[in-house]
């Protein structure tokens, strides 16, 4: 009785709370219909709406509303589209691996370019003893822009080694991401900010996105770039946090990769940062780059930003341009394999025209669900002839793929629908026999250390266990 009282008492609110929320599912269909990339995904988001405004609006302000429409104007304004015609003036692009390679330099807009010096960079004592080596180098700038960056020991000596390039006149600019770096202590920033240190959050400038912080999962900043006076920079799957060096004792050691380059590729990774930095703060960094760019190798190399800006699925296509190339040998290396229908398809090609496609993933998990979904995708590749490795020697996080003698792809862009769709991402192409050859071998090293999963091994999982990955598989698209 009180309570069918209660609710006449207050039956003009929760009617207008009824109404405006089936008004903001409207918004939403309407949105999610105008920005449609897939038929499937919008017809789910529509019945969900229709039929469970509540609690399914909120959810779709998590998950679905993408806010990236005004990205391109910022990657004009950084100046992305004149880049290659300058590339040109300074005679440092790469003609001919970019007319082998068209598919990659149209998704990049950028071109491949020559006169590179790169080092692979294997786990995370080698690979911080180098960022902390450059650091130590520069002279005018530094960009440092991370998805995870904790305030731990390995946390408070990369703090220290800014710090003290910017005591020393040094510029220094800090890009996190706020999902990732939502554990960040205000007291880690505001010491970065006392010396004189530019550092915000990839969403600074969008309150929209940073009213939902951590709960925020999908338009991530997934990109770890370092850049040292526009002369040398580093790419790979490391973030900044002890884990990363193998003393997290729960994982043990941490199997990753990150490159180092020197040459003008690393002016394109200024760039991106430049442009992610712009669309993050509004401001433009006041970075002059040398009219005279040192060629310190011969290597060619494309860097390769991708991103929900993106008017394609150029992620997708890239690596299903990659992966459509391979005659004899295809070997792919992530920490998470999570692939959309289109990566699926073309790997199951790749296998049928003859070539040995291998997959290697890790053995322990850190995200449960991604895990078993993995699981998944993985045992039906097994079933169907590609080979299938797990690493048992710690926790793999690399990602790498390795195309014949043609091609190899070092970055931060896992095998799932999350980094070729929605989060921000970047990958150096190789296309030297020196990178080739180096990680070829790293990757052999890699699969000795590892168990290729057999057809016992398949018919061997137990009913509830196949259950759960089939159940976690349904989840790919969010995962």
């Amino acid at each position: 009785m009180d309570l069918g009282r209660a609710f006449l008492d207050n039956f003009s609110f929760i009617a207008t709370l009824y109404i405006a929320n089936y008004g903001l599912a409207l918004i939403c269909a309407v949105r999610e219909i105008m920005n449609s990339r897939t038929s499937q995904g919008t017809i789910a988001w529509l019945l969900s709406l229709a039929l469970l405004p509540f609690p399914t609006t909120f959810i779709y302000l998590i998950f679905g509303w993408k806010l990236f429409d005004d990205y391109a104007e910022t990657q004009t304004h950084s100046g992305r589209g004149w880049r290659p015609a300058r590339s040109q003036e300074l005679r440092i692009v790469d003609q001919g691996t970019g007319s082998d390679w068209p598919t990659l330099t149209n998704v990049a807009e950028l071109p491949f370019l020559f006169g590179n010096a790169a080092n692979l960079l294997i786990d995370g004592e080698e690979t911080f003893a180098s960022i902390f080596d450059g650091i130590a180098r520069a002279k005018d700038y530094i960009l440092v822009q991370f998805y995870i960056i904790r305030d731990d020991s390995l946390g408070q000596r990369f703090a220290d080694a800014l710090v003290a390039r910017a005591q020393a006149g040094v510029k220094v600019y800090v890009l996190y991401d706020d999902a990732g770096s939502y554990r960040l202590p205000e007291r880690y920033k505001q010491r970065l900010r006392a010396a004189g240190i530019d550092i915000f959050s990839f969403n600074h400038r969008h309150p929209f996105l940073r009213f939902y912080g951590p709960a925020r999962i999908n338009y991530r900043n997934h990109r770890k770039v370092v850049v040292v006076d526009g002369k040398e920079a580093w790419i790979g799957g490391h973030n900044v946090g002890n884990e990363y060096l193998g003393l997290d004792p729960k994982f043990g050691r941490w199997r990753d990769t990150h490159v180092h380059v020197r040459g003008p590729a690393a002016l394109a990774c200024a760039l991106v940062f430049m442009e992610d930095w712009h669309w993050a703060t509004g401001a433009e960094l006041p970075l002059h780059f040398p009219r005279d760019i040192p060629t310190p190798g011969n290597e060619p190399i494309l860097v390769m930003p991708t991103g929900p800006a993106d008017t394609l699925e150029d992620c997708s296509i890239a690596f299903s341009e990659v992966i459509s190339r391979a005659r004899k040998r295809l070997w792919i290396v992530s920490p998470y394999f999570v692939p959309g229908i289109e990566i699926q398809t073309a790997l199951f090609a790749a296998a049928m025209r003859g070539v040995e496609v291998r997959i290697l993933l890790p053995e322990k998990a850190d995200h449960m669900l991604v895990w078993l979904a993995s699981y998944s995708h993985a045992d039906q590749m097994g079933a169907h002839g590609i080979k299938v490795y797990r690493y048992g020697g710690g926790f793999l996080h690399q990602k790498v793929i390795l195309c014949d003698d043609e091609i190899a792809g070092v970055g931060t862009v896992n095998f799932d629908y999350r980094s070729f769709n929605i989060n921000f991402e970047v990958t150096l192409w190789f296309t030297g026999p020196d990178m080739i050859r180096n990680i070829a071998a790293m990757l052999e090293t890699d699969f000795e250390e590892s168990l290729l999963t057999t057809e016992q091994n398949l018919r061997q999982r137990n009913f509830f266990f196949r259950l759960a990955c089939q159940g976690a598989r349904l989840l790919s698209p969010i995962l």
